[in-house]
C-alpha cells in the first residue's frame, strides 16, 4: 500500500491549497463514522436540511474559502438507480451549495462509457492529487501525487467530466 495522509495532515490540504480545489467522487456509499447518525436520522424522517450540526465545520470551511476567492467544485458519479446513501446526499446537497460549492452529477454509465476512474480524488491547484483510499469504516488515507505526468492524467480526466457533468440544479430540475 502506498504511504497516505489522513487526519491533520489531510485537513490542512482543504486551507493550504491557493485557488481550487476539485474532487471527482465515485462511490455509492461511504461509511464515513461521522455520517451514521445524520443518515440514521433521514433514514427516520428528520430532514436533512434542518439537521446539519454534523456537516456545519465542513460549510464554514468552503464559505471561509470561497468567500475569499478559492474555488471549491466536485463532480458526483450517480448509481443507477441511487443508493440510499446517495439519495441522502442529494438532500443534503443545496446546503453545500448554500456555503459555495460547485457540484455537477454523471451518471455511472456515462462515467464508465467516459473511462473515468472508479476511485475517487481530490485536485488541489491542479498540481496536486490526493487519490482517496477507502476501507469497511470510510476513509483510510489520501495518497499525495505530485508527479507532473501522473497530475496531467487526473486533471484530463477532471476535464472530462466537467465537460459531460450536469449542475445539480440542473438535474433536480428534470
Amino acid at each position: 500500500m502506498p504511504d497516505l495522509i489522513s487526519g491533520e495532515a489531510f485537513s490542512a490540504l482543504f486551507r493550504e491549497f491557493n485557488s481550487s480545489a476539485w474532487r471527482w467522487e465515485a462511490q455509492g456509499t461511504y461509511n464515513q463514522p461521522d455520517e451514521v447518525e445524520p443518515w440514521q436520522r433521514w433514514r427516520d424522517g428528520v430532514p436533512v436540511l434542518e439537521d446539519l450540526d454534523w456537516l456545519r465545520p465542513w460549510l464554514n470551511d468552503i464559505r471561509a474559502a470561497t468567500e475569499s476567492g478559492k474555488v471549491f467544485q466536485r463532480v458526483r458519479m450517480l448509481t443507477e438507480p441511487l443508493t440510499e446513501y446517495l439519495r441522502w446526499q442529494m438532500e443534503v446537497t443545496p446546503a453545500n451549495l448554500a456555503a459555495g460549492e460547485e457540484i455537477w452529477l454523471l451518471t455511472q454509465a456515462a462515467a464508465s462509457r467516459l473511462g473515468l476512474p472508479t476511485h475517487d480524488f481530490w485536485i488541489f491547484d491542479r498540481v496536486k492529487v490526493a487519490v482517496l483510499h477507502y476501507g469497511a469504516q470510510g476513509l483510510v488515507g489520501a495518497e499525495i501525487v505530485t508527479e507532473p505526468a501522473t497530475v496531467a492524467r487526473y486533471e484530463q480526466w477532471r476535464k472530462i467530466a466537467c465537460a459531460e457533468a450536469v449542475s445539480y440544479e440542473d438535474f433536480v430540475k428534470t
